[in-house]
């Protein structure tokens, strides 16, 4: 047990930051505190070193594209920074994958209103199909915001009507990147199969 300065000698604090005499605790609760303790402090090593490789995988990768830049004149990978590395024989691989945070601006209420008026205006019959997915869409998640994938995949939608289009115009002044987060990741590749494994650094897929 690793006791805070502010709990006397011989006490414990319990969840509700009450003083528990130690003569009083449990031998079987005093065993689950030192095994939380000993396995949360294992976890917080395992955290910094998963750190520690992410930027060291990230750095060498950099500093590999920056060799390539300087060597052939060419960026390696695409615009955002995802880059894909291969070992020699195709049996290794490394993905940086940048994912942008998307969020959108007021004239997404535009949209919506452009919207509105289309499926109003459109004749009766699977309009209430289509009202039904446009409702979806600007439905928020679990978050409390609008999902904009839903949303951008409006778009895809093959329309031809001046005001849908306006109202697709309107979706795409809308977006908004608010952030980036970069991710790496590491595979296995069958070299007879092709077939991709990950090697996964998540403890809830190892």
């Amino acid at each position: 047990m690793t006791t805070s300065p502010h709990i006397p000698q011989g006490f414990w604090q319990n969840a509700r930051g009450e003083l528990i005499p130690e003569a009083r605790i449990k031998p079987v609760d005093r065993l689950e505190d030192q095994l939380v303790r000993s396995m949360c402090q294992t976890a917080r090593g395992v955290h910094e070193q998963l750190g520690a490789l992410k930027a060291l995988a990230l750095g060498e990768a950099q500093a590999f594209k920056a060799l390539v830049a300087q060597e052939y004149g060419a960026e390696k990978g695409g615009a955002k920074g995802n880059m894909t590395l291969r070992s020699f024989d195709g049996t290794l691989e490394m993905q940086v994958a940048v994912a942008e945070h998307l969020s959108f601006g007021p004239q997404l209420a535009a949209a919506k209103e452009l919207i509105d008026a289309c499926v109003t205006r459109w004749s009766e019959g699977a309009n209430d199909n289509i009202r039904a997915l446009i409702d979806h869409a600007f439905q928020v998640n679990k978050e409390g915001r609008i999902d904009t994938h839903r949303v951008l995949g409006l778009r895809r939608l093959d329309i031809e009507d001046a005001d849908w289009k306006r109202a697709m115009d309107a979706i795409s002044d809308a977006v908004r990147v608010s952030g980036s987060k970069t991710y790496v990741r590491f595979y296995q590749i069958d070299a007879e199969t092709g077939q991709r494994a990950a090697i996964t650094l998540d403890l809830a897929n190892v």
